[in-house]
């Protein structure tokens, strides 16, 4: 499939996301287990229960891979920016960490989940946050402006992960660092899986193997590139993760061909990674 329908597929899948009130919990394989809200599911991938309550309500989608903010050991005064910000969550989380002298920065290439962070913003006042539309191989903010980029469960969704590096680089200051929690495999997917769109928008069948992607991180410029954690990523919160869902709902998918998703489970983890920007760029 051409990558412009990949891009459009995606777009459209976590635009109606954008618009439900709640992922409900139904499995979409009898076999798979049902995972709860969204709540539960930011339990068991690292956020706290004193994190799930400090945001507003539906800010939190449980799209989520990891807790990049907890790792991101963000400052006072800084200025983050989140790469696919969703409905704001990780956002919302960043901005109590640096304050009212702090800003963080949400882009998403959805309207749809723009709208929705921006209600969620007014909703809890936020006056250091703001949300932006564009695609993360294109950000919309300026050269060397932003102390921190974060990223959760997003970067596997882009078609060109080298560029998405790239602009992350560009837009960090120097001295800059990177905190991201992002799907990668530690085995080669058949192609099944690689060639299905519904896996993609499920960021399976786009995500890289580990080595792939530290190595795309170190050569885009990035220093002390290392792994801070490694984990496996269970079938069931992808199988149940709501984009996989409208996915499967809407392309009518049928439930034996998720069986090539269950085998294949124990190649994805979770990954969380960290780089920084020299202080100054040869």
């Amino acid at each position: 499939m051409e990558d412009k329908k990949i891009r459009e597929i995606v777009r459209e899948n976590y635009g109606r996301i954008a618009k439900q009130n709640s992922s409900g919990c139904a499995p979409v394989n009898p076999s798979c287990g049902c995972v709860d809200a969204p709540q539960d599911i930011s339990k068991k991938i690292g956020y706290t229960e004193e994190e799930l309550k400090a945001v507003p309500e539906g800010a939190n989608l449980g799209l989520g891979c990891g807790n990049p903010v907890a790792l991101a050991s963000l400052r006072e005064g800084e200025t983050v920016l989140d790469l696919g910000s969703g409905a704001g969550f990780d956002c919302f989380l960043a901005a109590r960490k640096v304050g009212e002298k702090g800003r963080v920065i949400g882009v998403d290439m959805t309207p749809e989940m723009i709208e929705r962070a921006r209600e969620n913003a007014g909703k809890g006042n936020y006056r250091n946050v703001e949300f932006r539309l564009g695609e993360i191989e294109n950000l919309p903010v300026a050269d060397n402006s932003v102390d921190v980029v974060i990223s959760n469960c997003v970067i596997n969704l882009a078609l060109d992960k080298r560029r998405v590096f790239k602009e992350a680089f560009r837009a960090l200051k120097p001295g800059g660092r990177l905190m991201i929690s992002d799907i990668v495999l530690l085995k080669e997917l058949p192609d099944s899986i690689k060639n299905s769109v519904e896996a993609y928008v499920g960021c399976i069948s786009g995500a890289v193997m580990r080595d792939e992607y530290v190595g795309i991180i170190k050569s885009t410029g990035f220093r002390d590139v290392k792994v801070i954690n490694e984990t496996s990523f269970p079938i069931e919160f992808m199988t149940n993760d709501p984009s996989v869902k409208a996915i499967i709902e809407n392309l009518k998918i049928p439930p034996e061909k998720m069986e090539d998703f269950v085998k294949f489970a124990s190649s994805v983890v979770s990954l969380k990674a960290y780089g920084a920007k020299p202080d100054e760029e040869a």
